[in-house]
C-alpha cells in the first residue's frame, strides 16, 4: 500500500453473514419534514465572522452586507454596513463613501466615512474625504485631507449628506461718491 493508493479493501462493506433467507429491511414512512422555522430554530446558526476582500480581489460597484468587512484590496463604489464594522488594511485601497457603524483605516480612502459609532485612522492610514461620527480617532502620523463632523447624527445630516447652506446673492453695493476734492488755488490768497 503506497501513501497515495487506499487499500481497496478498506472501505468494503463486511462480507454478508451465513443466514438461511435474509428478511426483508422493515418498511419506514418518511416522517414529514419540520416547518422550516422549526428547522432553523434547531440549527445552530453560524457564527458571522469577518468578510474578507483579498489584496488581488478588485470590486467596482456597492458592497452591502451583515457582518464585519476587511478590505485588502480594491474598492470603487458605495460600502453600506451601518449595523457593522469594516476596516480598510494596509493593503486596502477605496474609492467610495462608507457607511458603517465603525470604520478604522489603515490603508487609503478617497471619499466620505460616516460612523455611526466611531472613525479611526491609523498611523499608516491615508484619507482624502470627509469623516462624520461621534468619536474620531487621528493617531500621529495620518495624513488626512477633509473636514470633521463629530455632532451626533440625530442632531445634524452626515457630512455626504449635507448640502453647502446656500449663499444669498451679494447685492452689489456701489461705493460711496467720494467728497469732492478742495483744490487750493496754489499761489492764492
Amino acid at each position: 500500500m503506497s501513501v497515495w493508493k487506499r487499500n481497496e479493501n478498506e472501505f468494503a462493506p463486511p462480507p454478508p453473514a451465513a443466514s438461511p433467507s435474509p428478511a426483508p429491511p422493515p418498511v419506514q414512512t418518511p416522517s414529514p419534514a419540520p416547518p422550516v422555522a422549526a428547522r432553523t430554530a434547531e440549527m445552530p446558526r453560524p457564527s458571522r465572522g469577518v468578510a474578507t476582500i483579498g489584496p488581488s480581489i478588485a470590486i467596482k460597484g456597492d458592497v452591502t452586507g451583515e457582518e464585519d468587512l476587511l478590505i485588502e484590496g480594491r474598492v470603487e463604489g458605495k460600502i453600506l454596513l451601518k449595523a457593522n464594522s469594516v476596516t480598510i488594511g494596509r493593503n486596502g485601497r477605496v474609492k467610495a463613501n462608507v457607511y458603517a457603524n465603525s470604520i478604522m483605516v489603515e490603508g487609503e480612502v478617497e471619499g466620505d466615512l460616516i460612523g455611526k459609532d466611531e472613525v479611526v485612522i491609523r498611523q499608516s492610514g491615508k484619507v482624502k474625504g470627509n469623516v462624520a461620527a461621534p468619536r474620531v480617532v487621528l493617531d500621529s502620523g495620518a495624513r488626512f485631507q477633509g473636514s470633521i463632523d463629530m455632532e451626533q447624527q440625530s442632531q445634524s445630516r452626515p457630512a455626504a449628506e449635507a448640502k453647502p447652506a446656500e449663499k444669498a446673492p451679494e447685492k452689489a453695493v456701489a461705493p460711496a461718491p467720494a467728497a469732492p476734492l478742495k483744490q487750493a488755488a496754489l499761489g492764492s490768497t
